[in-house]
């Protein structure tokens, strides 16, 4: 018997989630009432939750869902204030422990050719890794570009994608990895990297897009929150700066760009999700990805910001609800590229400016690409609608890149066939 309960009490000082009778849970909850709004606005300054939809509480309003990861020592307080107040909820995630475990599992050591590499999240060390390898096989088609590195010192590689010829072509920007949680977004670009060399002159497609224009790739612009995310809390969002006068660590990357800096739906206080930053690209990681773009602007003709979650295919202006004076030429691009999604794997993914479609968001690099003269600037937020969340499962992966290339494929021949790009 002594025995036993010493084997338990082992097994729960070195996995306490075994222990744990509820797991951790993500709650879908509707306020129905301005005050229901005020309550969820205010619950994690009462409790410890992390806000998933939307991206701050500012944005919470009547009749739209909000996404609540809640640790399991604060459920029975939260199901008791709901229910106080008679709001109600459902459960989106009733283990988000065993989803997170999930997602680390059989990830490999080693890139293979074979796709199911590309079906498994990687954790920053594998990933600079695979940048070397795939770099090395693929070097006639693939250069490695050190553009500046993180808080923390680590690399932010670029891989520029080319085709035929050796001349300077007009090119594609395309970064994936800017909020850490978002695991789907570096899996995209690995995924986007390994199909690009692997199918140039076999699929007349990519084969076109990359004769045209060569594409910048950015496969983490976060690494420090990525690692973060793999190792300490997998709930991390911002990148890893320290503040001076506050102990709150980090900065929203997506809202450190000089795109209406620090207004209407980013937030000035160092321990909100999204916050902006001490000035427009006072981290080294924005600042990096800023000058390498503007040494580029005659070329960069193309944006791509690669995001999740909630199927959308956004595209300026995030930061005001002004119309950008090629909004309906976006929309077109998006609308089609929603529509190949929707005819290819059945998926809806909606589509519009960001602001007046969706949420007010300053500071964002794509607003900021724009405004520097990129013409055609996009955001992809990939799956899933919230059953998931950012804990999409490694077997999801698949699916959700394959839409995402189909709409990439589909924008960059848009933007080619417009401007007649040779």
């Amino acid at each position: 018997m002594w025995f036993f309960l010493f084997q338990l009490v082992l097994t729960c000082l070195i996995d306490k989630y075994k222990c744990t009778t509820t797991p951790d849970q993500v709650f879908s909850i509707t306020p129905r009432l301005q005050a229901d709004v005020e309550l969820l606005k205010n619950v994690s300054s009462m409790h410890e939750t992390v806000l998933w939809q939307p991206a701050s509480p500012d944005q919470i309003t009547i009749n739209a869902e909000v996404h609540l990861f809640i640790p399991a020592s604060s459920q029975k307080p939260i199901i008791k204030l709901l229910q106080r107040y008679d709001i109600t909820h459902r459960v989106l995630l009733a283990n988000a422990q065993e989803l997170i475990e999930a997602q680390k599992r059989n990830y490999s050591t080693d890139p293979r050719s074979s796709t199911s590499y590309y079906e498994r999240y990687h954790p920053l060390e594998d990933i600079y890794h695979w940048i070397n390898k795939t770099s090395r096989e693929y070097s006639e088609r693939l250069q490695v570009i050190l553009i500046g590195s993180s808080v923390e010192k680590q690399p932010l590689f670029v891989l520029k994608l080319s085709g035929k010829g050796h001349q300077p072509k007009k090119a594609i920007w395309m970064d994936c990895g800017i909020h850490a949680r978002e695991w789907i977004s570096p899996a995209f670009c690995m995924w986007f990297v390994q199909y690009s060399v692997m199918f140039y002159n076999q699929h007349s497609d990519i084969t076109e897009i990359l004769d045209k224009m060569d594409i910048y790739v950015l496969p983490v612009m976060n690494p420090d929150g990525y690692k973060y995310s793999w190792i300490e809390n997998r709930m991390w969002r911002k990148n890893r700066s320290r503040n001076v006068d506050n102990a709150c660590v980090g900065t929203d990357l997506n809202r450190n760009f000089d795109a209406n800096w620090c207004t209407k739906g980013s937030s000035d206080n160092p321990c909100d999700e999204t916050y902006c930053g001490r000035f427009p690209e006072s981290e080294p990681e924005a600042a990096a990805v800023s000058n390498f773009i503007r040494s580029r602007k005659d070329l960069v003709k193309l944006y791509l910001s690669i995001h999740s979650y909630s199927q959308m295919l956004i595209f300026p202006y995030s930061c005001s609800y002004q119309e950008v004076p090629n909004h309906q030429e976006l929309y077109e691009i998006a609308r089609e590229a929603a529509m190949k999604i929707k005819i290819h794997y059945k998926n809806n993914y909606k589509f519009g400016a960001g602001a007046k479609s969706f949420y007010l968001a300053p500071g964002g690099s794509d607003d900021w690409a724009y405004n520097l003269g990129i013409d055609y600037s996009f955001t992809f937020e990939l799956q899933d609608n919230g059953r998931y969340g950012f804990l999409l499962p490694p077997s999801h992966i698949s699916k959700a890149c394959s839409e995402a290339l189909t709409a990439v494929k589909s924008i960059a021949l848009s933007v080619i066939k417009k401007r007649r790009f040779s």
